[in-house]
């Protein structure tokens, strides 16, 4: 008997978490509850949860806190109805939204809130951005974040942070997105949006206040096999302007102190804080190449930083190749051949070489790395294609070399004082 293998990802679970859901902390000086509801929205007419977890079987819930004020030390989260992704309205369903649209958006919503003076895009992807850009309109924002990985968009989350006119939408529709999220529509672009059936649009009030989450930290739980949890406190970057970026220095063992040869440039020191700020929503070990406020390489979750920043340059190749091709040629790199023959490999010829000239796009970018580079070897994989500044969390052993490494190049580098893993 034949099996139908698309058939689970049609199907919608049953939900059997119940209504309501209390966390209790207790110390010496009492109990603090956190109360949370579960959200659910009327799809066809019928009250539905989420479509499944991270995976076709996998029951789930989306809880929102309504109630509690928690107090820890010298810490207090986030309090009840500041709903971001928590409590969505789903202005358009699509396919009903399923456990990683929910986390896309709100790991999108987490790289926002740190840019949100200026129009901003963030497409996600399997919670990590694809490409992220922020410029003077929001249709040119979205088409640098959509032009840095027009690949790994294809199926992601959409988040932007202006209310998204025509023009923006006209582009978005272009592409098969899963997920849009604003905090506004204007006219038109809702009835242009419901001819792609299977987009989920998302509109989010609270996103105009977002600069206001800036600082706030919530519980972040981790669930171990046996039933245990880890809880620890959501990262907040502390490096969020140029004036609190260290210029790097360290002093060796025998008292030779080394420091940065030169400052970075205005248009560095504005790329190096875009990236930190980016990089707070990337998997580690992450390495980032940004420029003009736009991501150019995005490497994640690669357990080497050399291998990593590796990855990350050749993302950028890549990803400049396919750009260049549909451009030119309205279509994927890798399709060139298969469509224009012997002249669609003479095609893809000329574009490798305008792509090591320009070497990925990689020249003059900003290299971001969310902890200190051991040794002087990742640096030298951005400073070979061109790079002109990093920065980095210091702290290294051989800070020092890393240093005179960036200073031979004169590469500018500044330390954050601050790692910034996430897993």
């Amino acid at each position: 008997m034949a099996i139908d293998l698309k058939a689970a990802y049609k199907t919608i679970m049953d939900d059997h978490f119940t209504p309501q859901m209390e966390i209790t902390f207790i110390d010496g000086n009492g109990r603090q509850t956190l109360a949370y509801e579960k959200v659910s929205w009327v799809i066809d007419g019928e009250e539905k949860g989420l479509r499944y977890g991270e995976n076709p079987g996998q029951e789930a819930a989306l809880y929102k806190l309504v109630h509690g004020n928690l107090v820890l030390g010298d810490v207090t989260a986030l309090g009840p109805g500041h709903y971001l992704a928590s409590d969505p309205e789903l202005l358009q369903s699509g396919k009903h939204p399923g456990k990683t649209n929910l986390t896309d958006a709100d790991n999108a919503l987490n790289i926002l809130r740190y840019l949100d003076d200026t129009p901003c895009a963030v497409i996600v992807k399997h919670n990590n951005p694809c490409g992220v850009a922020k410029d003077s309109t929001l249709t040119e924002a979205y088409l640098r974040a959509n032009k840095a990985d027009r690949l790994a968009a294809f199926g992601g989350c959409i988040a932007l942070n202006r209310e998204v006119d025509l023009e923006t939408a006209k582009l978005v529709a272009e592409n098969y997105a899963e997920v849009v999220v604003a905090p506004e529509f204007a006219p038109g672009v809702r009835d242009l949006f419901a001819t792609k059936k299977n987009l989920r649009v998302m509109r989010i009030n609270n996103m105009a206040r977002l600069t206001g989450f800036v600082a706030k930290r919530v519980v972040d739980f981790k669930s171990l096999i046996d039933g245990g949890l880890v809880a620890q406190w959501s990262f907040v970057p502390e490096a969020r302007k140029t004036s609190q970026l260290i210029p790097a220095e360290c002093t060796t063992k025998d008292g030779v102190v080394h420091r940065t040869g030169r400052l970075p440039t205005a248009q560095e020191y504005a790329d190096l804080i875009f990236g930190w700020l980016v990089e707070a929503g990337v998997t580690s070990n992450s390495v980032l190449y940004v420029k003009d406020g736009a991501t150019v390489g995005i490497g994640t979750g690669e357990q080497d930083r050399v291998g990593v920043a590796e990855i990350a340059r050749d993302k950028a190749y890549r990803k400049l190749a396919d750009w260049l091709s549909w451009e030119k040629y309205a279509t994927a790199y890798n399709e060139l051949t298969l469509k224009f023959g012997d002249e669609g490999t003479k095609r893809m010829a000329a574009i490798d070489e305008e792509v090591k000239a320009r070497k990925g796009g990689l020249i003059g970018c900003s290299m971001v790395s969310d902890a200190f580079f051991p040794f002087r070897d990742g640096a030298e994989v951005g400073i070979r294609e061109g790079i002109t500044a990093i920065v980095q969390p210091g702290g290294a052993i051989r800070d020092w070399d890393v240093i005179d490494c960036c200073n031979d190049a004169n590469v500018a580098m500044v330390f954050t004082g601050q790692r910034s893993f996430r897993h």
